[in-house]
């Protein structure tokens, strides 16, 4: 029988910290459970092949040499790229037939790359039985991410990893050991996740708030002074479980963003209508732009704020947050 190898990881949603992260600032990120599968089976050809049908991606190839040439499909950088990166640093003989399967919609961004890049990461330590710890993982993984994108923070990459609710500090810049990876230990995390319908360009909102960074560094870096105290008290209050105060710091957060001019009309439509119907607080999550928004509330009016939410054109993910990291499957 072929060596068959399977793994899952799972998505992402930021709580605190966007693009200050970018920056080397820390952010607060939780790991969602929709998760995204990896089956690697060895197919005794001299090719490389993907089959992503979420993706309409069937029987893609490509020989090994040729493995992360410039200009690659969207739907296979990540991947293509990862074992371009595994098998230089570990060279191998045996090639291999990969199955992508998603368990959520990549437009949602919940970090559908990142997740199937970890996930792929982690079965090739598996298949190929070169043990990685976490650390390892992270490290090729953030390489991976940095080649495709030119831009990464990790934090997808460790909430992928790791699990759970983390504080994260990315190693900024350079593909570096000093990152910080610190477990949030909660009991619950009572957000609503509206979706605004509008797929999100992070890597353009990365690279927008990069020049505006450079044209005026004074002012972003006091933005993002601002966002990392915020940071430091959510994830105090996060433990506390304090939500009226934690809802004011979703809402002081989301005021900076809108300094940055990461949001849109889209999603704050979606944060006025929860705030109206009684969140403790709202804010977008991710790089902006579109994508997903967050809103705390209480049992007592979580359906009146979901009802409000679709109504102001949103549609709610169901998710759970706090989920378990990266694993092998079978």
């Amino acid at each position: 029988m072929k060596k068959k190898i399977k793994t899952s990881a799972p998505g992402k949603l930021m709580l605190f910290g966007e693009h200050s992260v970018v920056f080397g600032h820390p952010c607060i990120v939780t790991a969602v459970d929709r998760r995204l599968s990896i089956t690697i089976e060895e197919n005794g050809e001299e090719l490389f092949i993907l089959d992503a049908p979420d993706l309409g991606l069937r029987a893609y190839s490509k020989n090994i040499k040729d493995l992360g040439n410039k200009n690659l499909p969207k739907e296979v950088s990540f991947i293509e790229t990862c074992y371009k990166l595994f098998l230089e640093q570990y060279p191998q003989k045996k090639t291999i037939h990969v199955y992508s399967k998603n368990e959520f919609k990549s437009s949602y961004g919940l970090g559908s790359s990142s997740a199937s890049t970890v996930a792929f990461a982690k079965a090739l330590s598996e298949f190929y039985d070169v043990p990685m710890n976490k650390d390892q993982l992270f490290d090729l993984c953030y390489k991976t991410v940095l080649e495709v994108q030119g831009v990464a923070s990790g934090f997808d990459i460790a909430a992928a990893i790791w699990g759970g609710t983390l504080y994260y500090i990315t190693p900024h810049g350079k593909l570096a050991k000093r990152k910080t990876v610190e477990p949030i230990k909660l009991k619950n995390l009572p957000f609503l996740v509206g979706y605004t319908g509008i797929k999100a360009d992070t890597a353009t909102l990365i690279r927008m708030v990069q020049s505006m960074h450079s044209e005026d560094k004074r002012t972003i870096n006091h933005v993002f002074n601002d966002i990392t105290l915020l940071v430091e008290q959510a994830k105090k209050t996060l433990k506390q479980q304090d939500w009226p105060h934690l809802g004011l710091l979703m809402d002081e957060n989301q005021l900076l963003l809108r300094k940055l001019q990461v949001s849109s009309i889209e999603l704050e439509n979606l944060i006025s209508a929860s705030k109206n119907a009684g969140a403790f607080g709202a804010k977008l999550s991710g790089a902006g732009g579109g994508d997903c928004m967050l809103a705390l509330a209480d049992k007592d009016n979580e359906k009146s704020i979901a009802r409000e939410i679709k109504k102001a054109g949103g549609k709610i993910i169901e998710v759970e947050m706090n989920a378990e990291g990266v694993r092998r499957e079978q």
